[in-house]
């Protein structure tokens, strides 16, 4: 696909298929890269917190975890623009809700972005968790569908995904990605 290089942030909840397809996207565009968060999560080898290692139950993360994953946003941010500055479209995935937006507008700030989040159902999302080998269990779904509502609500392009393939899901955001641009 031939376009002006873009930078293309898919947010939603764990196991909403953001991984998935945010690497057939990047894939998509003649030169395209891909800036998976949890690559950069991985990076910490000693002292890393997943933010669902600090509660039995989903709430904010906060202090180290908190910590963590803001330098994963700066970093995820920091690689993205590098990659936009020599010519690439880039497709970062992370879990954007909140004021974790504003973190990502302040580090992309000048550049002009699409945000695209991902939105199946609390089943499907539930169903796919528990398909794979890095399960989150315990009401992350649920909780995480409740805030990316209450604080993201209107913001970007959402993409209902529950009967789509990653492959549809592609589609349908490449058609309509317009309706995803952000002015930073």
């Amino acid at each position: 696909m031939t376009r002006d290089p873009a930078i293309i942030v898919v947010t939603g909840a764990q196991a909403a298929g953001k991984t998935t397809v945010g690497r057939l996207l990047a894939e998509r565009f003649e030169r395209g890269a891909f800036v998976e968060a949890d690559a950069l999560q991985r990076m910490i080898v000693s002292g890393r917190i997943w933010v669902t290692d600090v509660a039995d139950e989903p709430g904010r993360p906060s202090g180290e975890a908190l910590a963590q994953l803001r330098l994963r946003l700066r970093n995820s941010c920091m690689l993205a623009r590098s990659f936009f500055e020599e010519g690439f479209t880039v497709v970062i995935d992370d879990v954007i809700l909140g004021e974790r937006f504003d973190h990502l507008r302040e580090d992309l700030a000048g550049l002009p972005f699409y945000l695209v989040v991902l939105a199946p159902s609390i089943p499907t999302v539930e169903a796919r968790d528990a398909a794979r080998d890095k399960t989150v269990g315990g009401g992350w779904a649920e909780y995480l569908d409740r805030e990316f509502r209450a604080t993201m609500s209107g913001t970007g392009l959402w993409i209902d995904s529950t009967d789509q393939t990653p492959e549809e899901t592609v589609n349908e955001i490449v058609r309509r990605l317009d309706e995803g641009l952000i002015e930073s």
